[in-house]
This record gives C-alpha cells, structure tokens and sequence, in this order.
C-alpha cells in the first residue's frame, strides 16, 4: 500500500515558477513508478509527467515537454514536479499517482493504483 500526499500548489503568474512536490509512505517506494496529472474544471484527467520506478526513464506530455520536469528522491520517498515558464492554461487540479509494485509508467490514468489528494494551481494572466 502506497500513500500519497501532493504539496506547493498556489496562485502564480504567467511566466512564473511552482515546484510541486509529493510525499509518498512505504518502504518500497522507489519500486513504484509515479506519474502526474492535472484535471481542470469540466475536463478530464491528463497525463502530465510520469518518472520510472528506476528513475533512469521520464516522459512527458507534449504540451509540458520543455517546461516542466519530473524527477525523484528515493532516500525521501519524495517525487517532484518543477514547472517553469506557466501558462494559464496549466492551470489544474495536480494529483501525484503510482503504479503498481514494478509497473511500467505510462500516460493512462487507469494504470496507476495509488493516487493523492491534489493539489491546486492557478496561473493568473
């Protein structure tokens, strides 16, 4: 069982900065691969970044590809999501996600067991 909770959403400007930063529990967490995603109000959830459970393999969506960069802290059972130059269009409900003990990552919000609460993020125009 994984446990997931998101922290540093907030109101930023565009063109501004935000790290996003997720907390897991358990003490296999670096078998777990883990993904972002983002929902906006009357939309569905997206793929948004997802880091493999070897950290040696990332992917991203292509409307964050170049801005945004997902990475991990083993030791700290911690997943990050620094994003840069946002747009109000990112704006989102971000939610930290796992697959399951060794999965592959993908882009599918059904691949992945474990999900957090989220955490808000409003770029302003």
């Amino acid at each position: 069982q994984v446990q997931l909770v998101e922290s540093g959403g907030g109101l930023v400007q565009a063109g501004g900065s935000l790290r996003l930063a997720c907390a897991a529990s358990g003490r296999t967490f670096s078998y777990y691969g883990m993904g972002w995603f983002r929902q906006a109000p009357g939309k569905e959830r997206e793929f948004v970044a997802a880091i493999s459970w070897s950290g040696g393999g990332t992917y991203y969506a292509d409307s964050v590809k170049g801005r945004f960069t997902i990475s991990r802290d083993n030791a700290k059972n911690a997943v990050y999501l620094q994003m840069n130059s946002l747009k109000p269009e990112d704006t989102a409900v971000y939610y930290c996600a796992a697959t399951t003990f060794r999965a592959e990552i993908t882009t599918t919000p059904t691949s992945y067991a474990y999900w957090g609460q989220g955490t808000q993020v409003t770029v302003s125009s």
